[in-house]
This record gives structure tokens, C-alpha cells and sequence, in this order.
């Protein structure tokens, strides 16, 4: 009897796919940390998520279809320095993470604990959505858009410092329109927790360590890294700093469980050795798995 087996979709079906669900769980988390959140506590937020805040405080007007309303025409400004593949990536994520602002995020409470809580709270989801969004290529837009812009015109400014400047407008006009400077401090340590969670989140996906070792032996620790770890080293060239006398520079690199073994068995194979346990925030190669983002 012929087995059956399961219907297989297309690689670019399933890539869509994936695309959808990283998107849906980023905007999931982002429009949880802005409603649930950022909102209830009056935070100012950067980018178009602060403008829609300010709307939606001072006119009522829901947060998801403002930013929307003003994502699109920016996006088509900007499509041909984006291409067609990241333009409907970011347009189809900008109508997710809008529908789920305006109509998911209001079924759920409101978070309405102690303000600096709060913060860290709205820093951390925002900063998980917006990572889960980078990792697959995508973006929400906003101020992605005018970035692209202002870069293109002052090719000789820092990408930091318009991202710094736009954002730090955008929390200091909320802040002075409601007469809330606490919330300008507040507004920034979001803004500074979200960026460095995102980067920590998309970053670590390809992070490792590093050993250097240097030795006298190093075709012989070069076999006893191969069989603790199984990992792959190189012999650099070195000489003593003093005496001139020849080294060998063991270079590994790993996981952190791979360094606890490799460490421990260098230093009972050769306790002369000097062991040097390095972070490395990317690790590519043969044994490593590469998350891509933003369509590297």
C-alpha cells in the first residue's frame, strides 16, 4: 500500500509564512507595550507610536489608523530605495501592528502598577516586537522612513544621531504639551531600553565566545579542544614579548558551555597555557547558525 504523505508548500510560501507569524507576535508585543501599557502610565513614546499617543490623548483618535495614515505616503516616497520585497514586508507589518492596536490591544487590561515598572515594561515588549520584526526582515515604518530620508539628503550625518535627535523631539513635545516632565525622563529610558533590547535580542542570536590560548603546544591543544568541544580551532604565530622565544595562539571559538569545556581541559592538558575567554558578538561559520536580519 502506497503511504501517504503530507502536502508540501512552496520555500517561498512557508518563508511567507514565517514572515507573518514573527510579524503578527512583534506587533502583538509592540501594541501591547504602547495600549496596555506606555498608555495608561501617559508615557511619551519616539517615532509614530509617540505621535499617535499624542493624538489619541489630546483628539481621541485611534493610534493604529493614525500611524498608518501616516506611514503610507512616507513609503511610497521612499519604495525605491527600499525595493518591492521590503516595501510590502514593512506595509503588510504596518497594517498588522495598526489593526492589532486599534482592535486587539483594547480587549485586554491595562497595566496600572508603579510608573517606573511600567517603563521597563513598555522598553522591554516594545523592544522583543520590534526584534522578532528585524529578524525577519521587516519593519513597522515610522520614522525608518524619514531616516531614509534626511540620510539620503545629509549623507554626512550619523544614522545615531538623526535616530537620537527625531526621537528625542518627539518625547520632548509630548512632554511639554502635557506639562509632564517626569515624563520626558521617562520617555527616554524607554526609548534607551528598547534600543538596547532589540539590539541584545538580534545580536545574541549569532553571539559566542572566543579563546585565545597561548601555548608551546598548540597542535596538541588543537586535538584536546577537537575532542571536548568538537569544534574547530586555529594556530596563530607568536612570539614572547620579552624573551623573543616562539608561542603558538590557539583561536576557538564557541558557546559558553563549549569555553567551560575547553578551559578546563586546556588547563589539565597544559597548565603553562594562558587562557584568554573573550564575548564575540558574532559568531558565522561552519557550526553556527546565522540569523539574518533586515534582508542581509
Amino acid at each position: 500500500m502506497e503511504k501517504k504523505t503530507g502536502k508540501k508548500y512552496p520555500a517561498s510560501v512557508r518563508q511567507a509564512g514565517m514572515d507573518m507569524l514573527y510579524e503578527t507576535a512583534g506587533s502583538a508585543l509592540i501594541a501591547a507595550a504602547t495600549y496596555n501599557v506606555a498608555l495608561y502610565s501617559e508615557f511619551p513614546m519616539s517615532g509614530f507610536s509617540g505621535i499617535g499617543l499624542i493624538l489619541y490623548r489630546l483628539f481621541g483618535l485611534p493610534m493604529g489608523t493614525m500611524i498608518l495614515a501616516m506611514n503610507i505616503p512616507l513609503a511610497l516616497i521612499c519604495w525605491r530605495r527600499m525595493g518591492k520585497s521590503f516595501l510590502i514586508k514593512t506595509v503588510r507589518c504596518m497594517v498588522i501592528s495598526s489593526l492589532l492596536l486599534d482592535y486587539a490591544a483594547p480587549l485586554f487590561p491595562f497595566y496600572m502598577g508603579d510608573r517606573m515598572i511600567a517603563a521597563l515594561m513598555t522598553g522591554v515588549l516594545g523592544g522583543l516586537g520590534y526584534a522578532l520584526i528585524y529578524i525577519r526582515g521587516s519593519s513597522t515604518g515610522g520614522l525608518d522612513f524619514i531616516i531614509l530620508m534626511i540620510k539620503s539628503g545629509k549623507p554626512h550625518l550619523k544614522i545615531g544621531t538623526i535616530t537620537f535627535c527625531l526621537d528625542f523631539g518627539i518625547i520632548l513635545l509630548a512632554g511639554l504639551i502635557f506639562g509632564d516632565i517626569d515624563g520626558i525622563v521617562y520617555g527616554m529610558i524607554i526609548n534607551f531600553l528598547l534600543a538596547n533590547v532589540v539590539d541584545r535580542v538580534i545580536l545574541g542570536m549569532n553571539s559566542g565566545k572566543v579563546a585565545l590560548i597561548v601555548t608551546e603546544h598548540g597542535r596538541m591543544l588543537c586535538e584536546v579542544i577537537d575532542r571536548c568541544s568538537l569544534r574547530g580551532s586555529t594556530i596563530l604565530k607568536a612570539a614572547g614579548g620579552y624573551q623573543g622565544d616562539k608561542k603558538d595562539v590557539v583561536l576557538v571559538a564557541g558557546t559558553n558551555k563549549d569555553m567551560y569545556q575547553i578551559q578546563k581541559a586546556v588547563k589539565a592538558a597544559d597548565p603553562a597555557s594562558f587562557v584568554i575567554i573573550l564575548e564575540s558578538n558574532e559568531v558565522h561559520g561552519e557550526g553556527f547558525r546565522m540569523t539574518k536580519v533586515a534582508g542581509e
